[in-house]
């Protein structure tokens, strides 16, 4: 999932640790075919499952999955004993492996890359041969949100425990450099032109709300991709958990640690400009805090295409709050069942739709933004989490199971 609970010892040994280890890359693929022949896909990380599901954007059929731990013993026996002591604690800490965290088509439509959560590494693969083509294992424990540059040539992961977002070439699998971040480093986002990205850090997430103060630098960080230098940063009062740059560049919404809800924070002055509290569900008031799922009582935001309606996702409440970004007033709602556990927002190609996870229901909803209903519930594997839009080359589709 996007983050693991890890002991403050564990996190002490990673800080330590300097383990990048390369596959050698294989042949690259195959010429990039006219971008007007591609599919457009949500791609859904069954965490769980070690799967990506391919669902197909006209429509909302899965079109199937694709097994990303071939390797998995393979991985697993190429820890050393420290690696393996944070492997295991992570596991047990989830209460089972997260092997999915985030995942990326590259622009031909050919190649999957995928974070692998607790595997600490990225790896590519090749979805016409279905050969793993390279797998790097990351600096610390955990392997968390990623972003795919635009050109396709970069992909960024946030080294959880390392503290820092680490860059990865795409066709050879080597670590190209890194950039510091806050403590435990969350989600990354490209700018649509790809000279910078936004890295968000939500602290140590395994100490109770009572030690906040403890859990580090709650920080966005903005890094020039050509340097890897730091640009600029924020300072937040709580781990910044999903968000995101409206078109302007300057309005960011977040969803913070603890907040049922989230606020909208000018970049350029520095500071919160209004705060969303949404109600919480019947099921979200018998909860205290310290239950909240990785500190997270909202986790997902998406932004329609026309910029008029947020995609706020309620994670201890079971719910979607649609709300409209003139006045930050809810236009509708769509509500699951008790611990369905939506977990991410999504925004579809066209901007029509939300995308939301529903982690414990193996499944994925779609919500109308114009209508404020539920138009589609998708099967997908198990415990779903992020999801990213993507294009497919329709050639390699049936390599998928």
């Amino acid at each position: 999932m996007p983050t693991v609970r890890i002991p403050l010892a564990v996190a002490v040994v990673a800080a330590t640790l300097a383990a990048v280890a390369t596959t050698p890359a294989a042949t690259a693929s195959p010429a990039a075919p006219n971008v007007t022949a591609l599919k457009n896909v949500l791609l859904v990380g069954n965490s769980q499952t070690g799967s990506v599901s391919f669902i197909d954007e006209n429509g909302f059929a899965n079109l199937g999955s694709f097994n990303v731990i071939p390797d998995l013993q393979q991985r697993i026996n190429e820890m050393d004993p420290i690696q393996r002591i944070g492997y295991e604690t992570v596991k047990g800490i989830e209460g089972g492996d997260r092997f999915v965290d985030d995942a990326a088509l590259t622009p031909d439509g050919r190649r999957l890359i995928v974070s692998r959560g607790n595997l600490d590494d990225v790896a590519a693969f090749d979805l016409a041969t279905k050969q793993e083509l390279w797998h790097t294992r990351l600096d610390g424990f955990h392997a968390d949100h990623a972003a795919l540059s635009p050109d396709g040539t970069r992909f960024v992961v946030s080294a959880t425990t390392a503290n820092k977002a680490q860059f990865i070439d795409t066709t050879t699998g080597a670590i190209v450099g890194s950039a510091p971040t806050g403590n435990y480093p969350h989600q990354n986002d490209y700018t649509a032109d790809g000279k910078y990205v936004y890295n968000s850090s939500i602290g140590n997430i395994s100490l109770p709300q009572s030690l906040e103060w403890a859990k580090g630098a709650f920080q966005l960080t903005k890094i020039d991709t050509s340097t890897l230098q730091v640009v600029k940063t924020w300072t937040f009062p709580h781990g910044i958990r999903p968000n995101l740059i409206a078109p302007d560049g300057n309005t960011f919404y977040a969803e913070l640690s603890y907040l049922n809800g989230f606020v909208k924070y000018d970049l350029n002055a520095g500071k919160i400009v209004a705060t969303v509290n949404q109600p919480f569900s019947d099921h979200a008031k018998t909860l205290k805090p310290d239950d909240y799922p990785k500190n997270s009582a909202h986790h997902g935001l998406a932004l329609s295409g026309d910029g008029s309606t947020l995609c706020d996702v309620g994670t201890i409440d079971d719910y979607v709050a649609l709300v409209s970004t003139d006045g930050l007033v809810d236009r509708a709602f769509v509500n699951y069942p008790t611990n369905s556990l939506p977990y991410w927002g999504q925004t579809s190609t066209d901007g029509n739709y939300c995308y939301v996870s529903l982690s414990q229901a193996n499944a994925v909803s779609v919500v109308d933004y114009r209508t404020g209903t539920e138009v589609a519930r998708v099967p997908v594997g198990t415990f779903p989490q992020r999801e990213r839009v993507a294009k497919v080359d329709p050639a390699v589709l049936g390599s998928l199971s």
